[in-house]
């Protein structure tokens, strides 16, 4: 089965650092996606003061091999050191990521890392009931393509930024299956600040996952962003500019104890 794969060579999918203030905010795209799909998000973040670092997590903006040798810990693990480098030099360190990434931003909030949190389109289950099975079909279905054309709603989504994999080997998917699993375990433990962002139009996860982050969080502080119809990859959309407003208010709220 062909996957289409993006030019990552394109300056939109290279890691970025912009330095600003001493709120630093660690940017994480989601699966099969890469830095590309923050990039927008993160300038706006930066022309609203904050130091904003993006990366491409493990496996991604490379090769679909390069992609299969990962494990879910080396995408956790790549945040968890981003996040550590950030925090050598900077007193406040938060962490916005989208869909997967959200899920390793919550992750790395269950451990104490953050000083707040802002999960994008993270899901608590994904609709598409292949997923926990992932583990066991890999050997029969290698590769899965989302299809000719992407999602029905791909294009409301900013094409210049839309870079990615048109697919994945089957056997990372049991790796995000993996993470969705350790986010949703342990929502108990965050006690940092928290704002969940989720669109009503988001076809790719369960409705209710951003209602149940926030049910289950311990957090002082939790707040809601909810969008109406557009997709998943909802910053590269024309909420982008609302998504980055409430974000940066949100933050600029946080305080170190």
């Amino acid at each position: 089965m062909k996957i289409s794969i993006s030019d990552f060579s394109r300056p939109e999918a290279q890691p970025f650092f912009f330095e600003g203030g001493e709120h630093a905010v660690l940017l994480l795209h989601g699966f099969t996606g890469s830095v590309a799909h923050m990039r927008p998000l993160g300038e706006k973040l930066h022309e609203a003061g904050f130091t904003v670092k993006g990366i491409n997590l493990p496996g991604h903006a490379s090769t679909l091999e390069d992609m299969k040798a990962c494990t879910w810990e080396d995408w956790v693990g790549a945040g968890r050191d981003a996040v550590k480098e950030l925090r050598a030099k900077y007193p406040c360190v938060s962490v916005a990521g989208l869909s997967m990434g959200g899920c390793i931003a919550l992750i790395l909030a269950e451990e104490g890392l953050l000083d707040a949190v802002v999960p994008i389109s993270a899901p608590m289950a994904a609709q598409n009931k292949f997923l926990p099975l992932a583990g066991i079909l890999y050997p029969l279905v290698p590769t899965i393509s989302w299809g000719e054309g992407g999602g029905p709603k791909d294009h409301m989504l900013d094409a210049k930024y839309n870079l990615g994999y048109g697919g994945f080997a089957t056997k990372t998917g049991a790796a995000l299956y993996k993470i969705i699993k350790e986010a949703k375990a342990n929502l108990g433990k965050i006690t940092c600040p928290l704002m969940a962002v989720q669109s009503h139009g988001d076809e790719t996860i369960d409705p209710d996952s951003a209602d149940l982050i926030l049910e289950k969080a311990s957090s002082g502080i939790k707040e809601m962003l909810w969008l109406e119809e557009v997709p998943h990859v909802c910053v590269i959309t024309k909420e982008l500019p609302n998504i980055a407003s409430k974000a940066a208010e949100f933050l600029r709220s946080v305080r170190k104890p």
